[in-house]
């Protein structure tokens, strides 16, 4: 190729589930190749990663999504065994108030059913009845529920830039080289990618390459000619100030979709679209106040005392890329192009499984399997199957 150089791995895309990878693969000690990161904006003003809604549970319906999550609250609990320079340990501000998924007759066994699951595998989470949730959050409208899960521990937000940063500085400190560009083609030989080509029309030569690329996954894997089944889907947050305080409220997920959680002195909200909602493929960002006045404040009013007087302070728009198969992430290698690695498709739950996911594609790299967490469940062959994960607690 002319005009390029050489690297042993490329990470397309450079948020936390690039920047995991990186970090992760270049602490090895079994590992000491050349790293580049290829991202197109420095800046991370756009990136799933800053405009999320910052949360981590372990209150998932499968086991290997629970496990999966559990690591992402080691790493954000033990920062200084993980991601510390030189001494310095990155302030994430974790608040550990929990979830809370409320449920109406409707709901109750689906919710038993993930509650079954989730004490098989240890989750710190309890049941709870109409009367039990109202004694414990008085603020709560309980006539319509039928019961509620609440973890009890290790979940809860936390600063997800900082977290960002954290990864960024540390992969950097372990000598990961950061590009400033954008990937337009993949270099592609048969059943092997030779490289990535980049807009300025430079190759960089790899052994391996990750594509960590977020909402423009689908278009960096057809650059290999391979279907991803991974859409941009905008997802808004609402900043909504309220004259009642529900003091360290968790994250509470109503049966319509709506979720709400503390903010500093004042709180988020959003919504997952319902069934028949439309909910397009975009790359638009654009904030939309609508939905807060026909749909999230009715639900909020009616679900939580006070919060008929919510004031609106502002909105913006994140992506989620929802793998429309199984909203569940496309992790490992292409089965018939080896050296590519997808990282895609985590529908809402990148930030919580950047760390499993970028200490399991290390493994991979660097061993050729995975040693810590078995990740293959999520392998890009369940989609040419067509036999998708069903993941019930999607918000």
């Amino acid at each position: 190729m002319s005009g390029s150089e050489r690297a042993d791995v490329v990470i397309v895309g450079g948020a936390i589930i690039g920047s995991s990878v990186a970090t992760f693969l270049a602490q090895r000690d079994d590992f000491d190749g050349r790293i580049v990161v290829v991202e197109r904006d420095p800046t991370f003003r756009t990136s799933s990663t800053t405009l999320s809604a910052a949360s981590i549970r372990l209150q998932f319906s499968t086991p290997l999504n629970i496990e999966i999550s559990r690591f992402g609250v080691e790493v954000i609990k033990h920062l200084d065994r993980y991601l510390a320079v030189d001494g310095e340990v990155p302030e994430v501000d974790f608040v550990e108030n929990g979830y809370l998924f409320l449920a109406t007759d409707a709901g109750l066994a689906t919710l038993e059913r993930n509650h079954a699951i989730q004490r098989k595998h240890d989750v710190p989470v309890t049941l709870l009845t109409p009367a039990e949730l109202r004694h414990r959050f008085p603020w709560i409208t309980v006539d319509d529920l039928a019961g509620a899960s609440l973890g009890l521990s290790d979940e809860g937000w936390f600063d997800a830039y900082a977290l960002l940063q954290g990864f960024r500085r540390r992969a950097r400190w372990l000598g990961v080289e950061e590009r400033i560009g954008e990937v337009v083609g993949l270099e592609r030989d048969g059943d092997r990618l030779r490289g990535v080509r980049m807009a300025d029309g430079s190759v960089i030569e790899a052994d391996w390459i990750v594509n960590a690329a977020g909402p423009r996954a689908a278009s960096v894997a057809a650059m290999a000619g391979i279907e991803l089944p991974v859409r941009p889907r905008k997802r808004l947050v609402f900043h909504v100030e309220a004259p009642v305080s529900l003091g360290a409220a968790p994250l509470t997920i109503d049966p319509s979709g709506v979720y709400f959680r503390p903010e500093g002195p004042a709180y988020i909200a959003g919504f997952s679209p319902r069934d028949g909602d439309e909910d397009p493929d975009t790359l638009d960002l654009a904030p939309d106040r609508a939905p807060f006045e026909s749909f999230v404040w009715p639900a909020l009013a009616h679900r939580v005392a006070g919060f008929d007087r919510l004031r609106l302070l502002d909105t913006w728009a994140g992506h989620y890329e929802v793998n429309i198969l199984d909203h569940n992430a496309i992790v490992g290698p292409h089965p018939g192009i080896a050296n590519l690695l997808f990282a895609n498709g985590f529908s809402g739950h990148g930030l919580q499984q950047a760390p499993a996911v970028g200490r399991g594609l290390a493994e991979w790299i660097a061993l050729g399997r995975y040693e810590s967490l078995d990740l293959s469940p999520l392998g890009y062959g369940r989609i040419e199957r067509n036999e998708p994960i069903r993941e019930l607690n999607v918000v």
